[in-house]
Order: C-alpha cells, then sequence, then structure tokens
C-alpha cells in the first residue's frame, strides 16, 4: 500500500524519535548486527539436561572440563543457579540462544551465579525476567576467565553482567582477570518501573538504577561484538550499556553497538569510592556505534592512559550535548579519530590529553539506516568523508575489515 507524503513524513518523525527498541516481547535484532560464529563441540564429558531439577543438579556434580549441554526449552527457574567449578561450559545443546530460556520469572533477585572458579564458559542461551543481577561474578570470591558468548541478557532490572567489589586487600589476588564477553545481545521490552525492583526507590535512584555489564577492578577484559538496545531506567537517568570503574586496567571494548540506551560506554564515574583515585587505565575504545544514549555517549571519568579511538556516535538532537564527555582527571587520554553525528565534545577537564582527527557534523544522511541503528557509511558518500591517517592500534573497523593507509573517521571503513 503506498502511504501518502504527509503519513509517510510522520511516521519518518515517529521512528526517528522512538529508534529501534525491543516492543511488545519483540526481539529487536537486525540482519547487520554481528554474528557469532559456531562455537567447536564439547571435548571433555557431557552431562545432558531437559528439565530444572536436571540443571540444577548438573550444575552441581559437574567436573572440571566439562559441559553441561541444555535441551531447548523455557525453564523457569525456582532459586538462584551457581557454577562453581573450574573449566565448566554451559551452554544450549542446539546452539540456537533463543531457544533454551533461563527465566527468573520477575521472582529471583539473581539468576546465575559464578563463584570461586576459573575459565568457566556460559553460551548460547538467554537469560530473562531477573529483579537484579542476571549473570553475577562474585569476583571477592575469585573468578577468572569467565566467557559469556552468544547470550541473550532480557528484562533485568539492575545489571545483566555484574562483577563485584573486591576489597582493596585482597585485590591483587582477587581481581577478576581475562574474561571475555562477546556477541550478546542485551536488551529490555520497555523503560525500568519501580514495580521492577523493590530496592530502586523514589528516594534513591528513582528507577535508574539500571545498565547492562558493570564491572570493578577488571584486568584485561575484551568486551566486543554485542549489542545493547533499550536499557533506559523509569526517567532516562540510567546507567551504562558498559560500564567499567573502581581500578579497572587494560580492558579493550571494542565492535559494539549500544542503541537507544540512556547512558553508552563509561569509562568510570564521578564517585570515588574509598582507597580509589582513577576507575581505569589503558582501556581502550575502539569501533562501536553509539545512537541516541542522552545521559552518556562515550564518557572517561577518572582515568589514566585510557584512548577513545574510530567510534561513530549519532545522536544530533541530543538534550545533554555528551556525545563524547571527558570530566575530571583523564592524563594521558587519547580522543582520535571519531565521528560525532551531533553537538561537539564535552571537554570539562584540565588534564593533558590528546585530542585529534575527530570530526563533528550532523551526519545522519552519510548512514545506511541510522534510525534503527545502522550507521555503516553509504557507498555514494565516499567521496565527502574525510580521511585520517591509519593508526596502528586500529587496523580494522567495526565489521573486522581492514582500514586503509588513509582511512576513514568513525568506526566503519568503506
Amino acid at each position: 500500500m503506498r502511504t501518502s507524503g504527509f503519513n509517510a513524513l510522520l511516521i519518518c518523525i515517529f521512528v526517528s524519535a522512538i529508534g529501534w527498541t525491543a516492543e511488545n516481547g519483540r526481539s529487536p535484532v537486525q540482519a547487520w548486527f554481528p554474528q557469532a560464529p559456531a562455537l567447536p563441540a564439547p571435548t571433555g564429558p557431557v552431562l545432558r539436561v531437559a528439565n530444572v531439577d536436571e540443571l540444577y543438579s548438573a550444575a552441581a556434580r559437574v567436573q572440571p572440563g566439562g559441559t553441561i549441554l541444555v535441551a531447548d526449552g523455557h525453564y523457569r527457574l525456582p532459586r538462584y543457579l551457581e557454577l562453581r567449578t573450574d573449566d565448566v561450559t554451559l551452554r544450549s545443546e542446539s546452539g540456537r540462544r533463543e531457544q533454551v530460556i533461563l527465566d527468573g520469572q520477575g521472582r529471583l533477585g539473581e539468576l546465575l551465579g559464578i563463584t570461586a572458579c576459573s575459565g568457566v564458559t556460559i553460551a548460547d542461551l538467554t537469560v530473562q525476567n531477573v529483579k537484579w543481577n542476571g549473570i553475577k561474578l562474585n569476583c571477592d570470591r575469585g573468578v577468572r576467565r569467565v566467557t559469556i558468548y552468544n547470550c541473550v541478557i532480557r528484562n533485568v532490572w539492575q545489571r545483566g553482567i555484574k562483577g563485584v567489589m573486591v576489597p582493596e586487600e585482597n585485590r591483587e589476588r582477587l581481581r577478576p582477570a581475562d574474561c571475555r564477553v562477546q556477541y550478546c545481545l542485551f536488551y529490555n521490552d520497555r523503560p525500568k518501573q519501580y514495580e521492577d525492583d523493590e530496592a530502586d526507590r523514589p528516594d534513591n535512584f528513582r528507577g535508574n538504577y539500571i545498565g547492562g555489564m558493570d564491572v570493578m577492578v577488571a584486568l584485561r577484559w575484551t568486551i566486543s561484538d554485542n549489542v545493547f538496545v533499550g536499557l533506559r531506567g523509569r526517567s532516562g537517568e540510567g546507567r551504562g550499556a558498559v560500564f567499567l570503574w573502581v581500578d579497572a586496567r587494560d580492558c579493550v571494548v571494542e565492535r559494539n553497538i549500544v542503541l537507544d540506551c540512556d547512558s553508552g560506554i563509561c569509562l568510570g564515574n564521578s564517585h570515588l569510592a574509598p582507597g580509589t583515585s582513577i576507575h581505569c587505565t589503558r582501556c581502550v575504545v575502539r569501533n562501536n556505534f553509539v545512537i541516541r544514549c542522552a545521559e552518556n555517549g562515550i564518557l572517561a571519568d577518572y582515568t589514566r592512559d585510557c584512548q577513545i579511538l574510530h567510534n561513530t556516535i549519532h545522536d544530533p538532537t541530543s538534550r545533554l550535548k555528551r556525545l563524547i564527555r571527558l570530566v575530571h582527571d583523564n592524563d594521558g587520554l587519547v580522543v582520535a579519530n571519531n565521528l560525532l553525528s551531533g553537538p561537539a565534545m564535552r571537554i570539562e577537564t584540565a588534564s593533558s590529553m590528546q585530542i585529534e582527527g575527530n570530526l563533528t557534523r550532523d551526519a545522519g544522511d552519510w548512514f545506511a539506516d541510522a534510525a534503527r541503528g545502522d550507521l555503516h557509511l553509504k557507498p555514494e558518500v565516499r567521496p565527502v568523508v574525510p580521511r585520517v591517517a591509519r593508526r596502528d592500534d586500529v587496523s580494522d573497523d567495526i565489521d573486522g575489515q581492514a582500514r586503509a593507509a588513509r582511512t576513514t573517521v568513525g568506526a566503519d571503513e568503506f
């Protein structure tokens, strides 16, 4: 059916205003999102489960190096599920993440925990309907080398993935190191409401204590190829889709898509815990798409020797004008070759920084489909998009395509 010009204009305005978020439980997956390569077959002992009781039993008796293969189904969990064994994998047998659903039914405060072990992999499944933490790393009891791969994390009303604080006296011994979060989809069907989480009260965070990942004292984490959609607080003041803080070191956040969340990628925040003077050291944020994240697109707040490189951030009508925000102490920060489609960078620090090669303009007409979050460059704009010298530390783009010696600003190379 053909649409009148006036009605078509109204539809375009509506789509641009709401972006692309899940509605009525619909997955927001789009064809251009990152696709996870299939995992190899298990090599160690395998425990197969097909109901809730078998799942809890397998978690308790799996041996180091073993795999728990979960049959397709909807698993309504009555209580917290915990893994405490080294080198264990929990994954769907079919490899179809939307077909194995671990459901907290809106009653569980925490659904899946990892405690006092290393080498755990969680893959190819969905965690949903949880009040507080969907997947929780109990880092204060020793958790390392965790991989969370190709999972869906949906309707978790505080943090999809939480890495808890490690007390200062045990920090170097217990620091969560060498973890990966890759090819996951985080999304909520709607903004958070008070009834989702009784701990988030009007006199506390006002329904805004919500985000995607919140990890403290992380060491050498890789957060890549994930998609975050519609993670929003009750009044639009939610926390980061990716939030690293409290002495995180040497982490890489790359090739992610953050769409219509309150906050995008946050290196630190303005609160310093006792004994902490720097939130993030030598962390790198590169080749990400960030779309309409009004609180912060990309934030650097109490960092040291970090890098924000070749990201594309789109929000021409941003209410707070924080596509990239640099605040408090950020000595040694490098902000280079980013494309800011909207207001200019907010620099609220006198720190010694290197800022170069960034471009600020409303570039919505350059992108494949900005309303839906696709910030890949259209072929026809090749002649007008500025080129910069390729950096040794950003050799490819958001799709893993090699960059030319004279490469485009932002996350996408032609």
